[in-house]
């Protein structure tokens, strides 16, 4: 599958890679902090963004997805970044291109598969815009509000809201898509050990990587090292940018 995607910047190779509902746009603050000193590749995963919808939706999938535009860019070397959702996408990532990852840096992700439904109140809320004809982010965003509630979590979604090739407005992410490979989206197989360089950052508020995850986290990336940002959820890298920001260059650039 051939990804939407932008470059930006010159130099070593690193490639951002968005969340569950995101697209390359999410990781632009980062994006920007990074392209002075690198060449900054943004992904629109599978199901996401401009990307070609599918219903297939493994992580080896949409692994293989991302390696496939850097194959196109002829990179021999990378780093990857990746939050949430991109960041299971990256760690599948390392059993298929070990040997040209440079370093792995995970954005509140573990390498496990997580049991709580967190989404349903969002798949609602999309269900409820697309069974009308909407004009407008406004329209939208007032059925949206009848299911999801955080003002924030409405203006996050709606950045993927946006005017289809019909002329009509509509989800740029592949809605019913999502909702069939739930399960998949939520869970993990186990990959074999990646003993590269590696980071997780974890939001101290968020139970995304939780000390219970810590054998896993061991198990699979035994050279991993480990960052908590202070009062800070899942959105770490919206809500404290610059200390993020600081976190991941200290890392690419260490010995």
């Amino acid at each position: 599958m051939n990804l939407h995607y932008q470059v930006d910047g010159e130099g070593s190779a690193i490639v951002l890679i968005h969340g569950l509902f995101g697209s390359a746009d999410n990781l632009g603050l980062l994006a920007r902090s990074l392209k002075d000193k690198y060449k900054v590749i943004s992904v629109d995963l599978r199901n996401h963004g401009r990307s070609p919808h599918s219903e297939h939706f493994t992580y080896r999938e949409m692994a293989n997805d991302v390696l496939n535009v850097i194959d196109q860019l002829d990179i021999e070397q990378f780093s990857l970044i990746g939050h949430s959702m991109g960041g299971k996408v990256a760690m599948a990532m390392t059993e298929l291109a070990k040997d040209k990852l440079d370093r792995l840096l995970i954005l509140d992700m573990a390498p496990v598969h997580y049991h709580v439904h967190r989404h349903q109140n969002v798949f609602a809320g999309l269900r409820e815009v697309a069974k009308h004809t909407v004009g407008k982010r406004s329209e939208a965003e007032t059925y949206l509000a009848m299911h999801v509630i955080e003002p924030g979590v409405r203006q996050f979604l709606l950045k993927s809201f946006a005017k289809q090739d019909s002329g009509q407005y509509g989800w740029r992410f592949n809605v019913e898509g999502l909702i069939a490979n739930y399960d998949t989206i939520m869970g993990w197989e186990e990959i074999t050990p990646f003993h590269g360089k590696t980071l997780f950052v974890k939001g101290q508020n968020s139970d995304y990587i939780l000390p219970e995850h810590r054998e896993a986290i061991g198990r699979q990336f035994p050279a991993a090292k480990a960052h908590m940002v202070a009062n800070t959820g899942h959105w770490l890298h919206a809500e404290k940018p610059e200390t993020v920001n600081r976190i991941i260059l200290n890392f690419l650039q260490a010995a």
